[in-house]
């Protein structure tokens, strides 16, 4: 579904991306790992245009997409998730997943299916994004990325600053969507359970692809361990 070929992403004449290569099959749930730094968001970045590849190509359902706009490739089927979520806070909770929609023939054709999907979301539709809790911010993110009808969806550190039983519920929910169909790459902090969830996993560092594998093949592989789990 997904292929990404020798992409070089910078920051100025800082290199961030070295050369990156990786795929993802259609129904997969691919995970990132890497250090603060290694290069994963950038990674994610470049593959929806917000930070084009200064080299390289990302290649989607077979239509060269590198560099194109955000939007073109939200069309074209693959949607982000962003890291510390990002939601409209001075809208309303239904104002913010209609925005999700705009893309669709009907931007609110996918409201009801995502409200069954977060109940919360219907109970809070005209609650000010912006006041409510974290992990219900991150329900609403990735109910306003579902809105958009996405093949692909790519989740950057859904857990981040959540407390531990969000995080629970949050990581299953992905993996529900998973189980139904919808490709994942996921970017966490959580290693080990990411690792679980995984299909198969690729690791980062200082912006190059070092290790890849299947998630519980990594899992146990003692280089692994001892970087992201400390064992």
């Amino acid at each position: 579904m997904l292929e990404v070929t020798d992409v070089v992403t910078r920051y100025g004449a800082v290199e961030a991306l070295r050369g990156v290569s990786l795929s993802v099959r259609a129904g997969e749930l691919v995970c990132l790992l890497g250090a603060n730094g290694a290069g994963k968001s950038t990674l994610l970045k470049s593959i929806v245009g917000l930070l084009p590849p200064a080299r390289g190509r990302v290649v989607f359902e077979g239509v060269d997409v590198t560099g194109r706009s955000p939007d073109v490739i939200l069309r074209a089927g693959i949607a982000l998730v962003p890291e510390r979520r990002r939601v409209f806070g001075a809208l309303s909770v239904r104002d913010n997943l209609l925005l999700g929609g705009y893309a669709q023939p009907r931007a609110d054709a996918g409201l009801e299916e995502v409200q069954q999907l977060f109940p919360v979301l219907r109970a809070r539709a005209r609650q000010l994004a912006g006041t409510l809790s974290g992990g219900e911010q991150q329900m609403l993110a990735i109910g306003r990325c579902l809105m958009g009808s996405p093949e692909l969806v790519m989740f950057d550190e859904p857990s981040l600053g959540l407390a531990p039983t969000v995080v629970q519920s949050v990581l299953k929910t992905i993996r529900d969507l998973n189980r139904e169909g919808l490709t994942c790459v996921l970017v966490e902090q959580n290693v080990a359970v990411s690792l679980k969830m995984a299909s198969r996993a690729y690791v980062l560092e200082n912006g190059r692809i070092t290790l890849s594998g299947k998630g519980d093949a990594l899992l146990a592989d003692d280089r692994v361990r001892q970087a992201y789990l400390g064992l």
